[in-house]
């Protein structure tokens, strides 16, 4: 199913990077020929701001003055985007309580065929939004680094799958069927220090579904050397110019990642480029 609607969350202060990314994302939605909607949601509950005189009313009215401007700031950008990019756009925003920001950005992405999200590095606020997605939305998100938004590029014709045979995997394949089928080159990368006669054939089987699909796809197999695996994908993507990867998201359970680290994490933490991942 080609992707014809995609969703973008608003969120964060309206700084260079996030602007950026903006940018970029609409660019992405346009060369895939799709409507892009933009929601920002502002929080509909009464914080205390962390100022001086905490007492002072006017320093309240001040903080959700400065709210609704920098959310209007964000609508701009997107609006501005979209223009230059000359694609079918619609804009909205809204008021929640704060803890339920992300629940309903994810209730929204619901009627999208896949959410676009900007990501900053190591931040505790994205990583709970790119989970509340993950778990809650059913579609397939397409993370962009903020940190690496002016190297990005929105064309996918370098395209890396990471392959680790697992259901989630598969279901980010045929969520990006379509991504894939543009791509001008392939590649099914499983992280394993001995490649064994499963591994090897479960990427060939890949492979050759894919060509059902008009995509020429390589395998290959790619040592850890000790290293996580997340990283590894990492340093393999950046080393070959890809362009996006397409991977699953939480093979293992959200409790033992957030304890212990895993792939979903690490790549949520610091994506090396466009990453779309499924659940």
């Amino acid at each position: 199913m080609p992707i014809k609607d995609v969703f973008l969350p608003l969120v964060g202060e309206p700084q260079a990077p996030t602007l950026a990314a903006i940018e970029k994302c609409v660019a992405v939605a346009a060369d895939l020929g799709a409507r892009i909607t933009g929601l920002a949601l502002a929080n509909d509950a009464f914080v205390r701001p962390n100022v001086v005189f905490p007492d002072d009313p006017e320093a309240a009215a001040f903080s959700n003055v400065r709210e609704a401007g920098e959310i209007q700031q964000l609508l701009n950008a997107f609006t501005n985007a979209a223009s230059r990019a000359g694609i079918r756009a619609q804009s909205r925003s809204g008021k929640v309580p704060a803890d339920q920001i992300a629940s309903t950005l994810a209730e929204h992405a619901r009627f999208s065929d896949l959410a676009l999200i900007p990501v900053k590095p190591h931040h505790s606020r994205t990583e709970n939004l790119v989970e509340t997605f993950l778990f809650h939305s059913g579609r397939p998100l397409l993370l962009c680094p903020e940190e690496q938004v002016e190297a990005l590029r929105p064309e996918f014709e370098n395209v890396m799958i990471a392959w680790d045979h697992s259901a989630r995997a598969a279901r980010a394949v045929g969520d990006a069927l379509p991504i894939l089928q543009a791509a001008a080159v392939v590649r099914v990368i499983t992280v394993a220090d001995d490649k064994d006669d499963t591994i090897t054939q479960s990427g060939n089987n890949l492979v050759h579904h894919l060509r059902e699909h008009g995509i020429y796809a390589s395998f290959e197999t790619v040592k850890g050397n000790g290293s996580s695996i997340g990283k590894v994908l990492g340093s393999w993507a950046q080393s070959h110019a890809v362009d996006a990867i397409v991977m699953g998201a939480y093979h293992h359970s959200r409790l033992n990642e957030t304890v212990w680290g895993g792939v979903t994490k690490t790549v949520i933490g610091q994506p090396p480029c466009w990453v779309m991942m499924s659940h």
